[in-house]
């Protein structure tokens, strides 16, 4: 059985070690990139929480203000009624003040 010489025992480490070498730094590479990835995800869905949280402010928001047009509405058509109601009592005033006239014409 011949083993092998020195010279290209070491030569065959060095390929070893130099294979070994580069794996380990794509894999390290593979790493940061896997750990950017991950933290690029945990920033999204912190983005998408904040987001859902505005989209329910906002709601809450178009409620209340819905909610206020109609209040609203419900006061406009109140005085409505009651400025109706000042011009026909306006209106009968007027009506008595010339029938009183009349009559003491």
């Amino acid at each position: 059985m011949a083993a092998g010489t020195p010279d290209s025992q070491a030569r065959f480490g060095q390929s070893v070690k130099g294979l070994l070498t580069e794996k380990v730094n794509t894999c390290g590479t593979d790493v940061i990139a896997l750990t950017k990835q991950v933290l690029k995800g945990s920033r999204s869905s912190e983005l998408l929480g904040q987001a859902a949280r505005n989209m329910v402010l906002q709601e809450d928001a178009i409620l209340h203000s819905e909610d206020s047009l109609r209040k609203m509405a419900i006061i406009t058509t109140h005085l409505q009624y009651q400025q109706e109601a000042i011009q026909k009592n306006v209106e009968q005033s007027s009506d008595l003040q010339d029938q009183l006239n009349h009559l003491l014409k």
